[in-house]
């Protein structure tokens, strides 16, 4: 599955050892993936072995892989008017996010600014959907919690936006 020549799904050592692992070179590898919604974050091996998940399994992949290929990420949670939220993993070095619902069509849904506005609208655009607030979380296996961080409401004026104004991130924190 996934990566052309390959007959079964990547291995977790696989993708940690991979040289030169770019956002596009790991979303070939879940092309053939299915998507199924689960309430708990899967263990990485369970989704790879498997070869199904949902949104989040797929970005705290990638987040893991990429920042052990010493990578900048950020994990992002999208909330859009009537949908669930979607998960994605922006890889900040390529301004590409990597969204589990567009992997098969990677190339045209790549390149994004880093702003969550930014990334909130290109992925909403990709649900022909209207985002309400976008968040960076963070997660860990071994934790299995997410934390959320700054957190964008999209009826707040842009200039208060915590990413870009650190006034504003100081007292979200409060």
């Amino acid at each position: 599955m996934g990566a052309p020549g390959r007959l079964g799904a990547v291995t977790l050592l696989e993708l940690v050892t991979h040289s030169n692992l770019t956002p596009k070179k790991f979303a070939a590898y879940f092309e053939d993936f299915a998507y199924e919604f689960s309430v708990p974050v899967l263990p990485a091996e369970v989704f790879l072995a498997e070869a199904r998940g949902d949104c989040d399994d797929y970005a705290i992949l990638a987040d893991y892989i990429f920042r052990r290929h010493q990578q900048e990420t950020r994990l992002i949670h999208v909330r859009m008017v009537g949908r669930v939220a979607h998960a994605v993993c922006y890889v900040t070095g390529s301004k590409a996010y990597l969204d589990y619902n567009s992997r098969k069509l990677f190339i045209n849904v790549d390149k994004c600014g880093n702003r969550l506005r930014d990334i909130a609208t290109r992925v909403a655009e990709t649900f022909k959907a209207n985002w309400t607030s976008v968040s960076e979380f963070t997660y860990t296996y071994e934790e299995d919690k997410k934390h959320f961080g700054l957190t964008v409401v999209k009826t707040d004026p842009p200039a208060n936006d915590p990413d870009i104004n650190p006034h504003a991130a100081a007292a979200a924190r409060k």
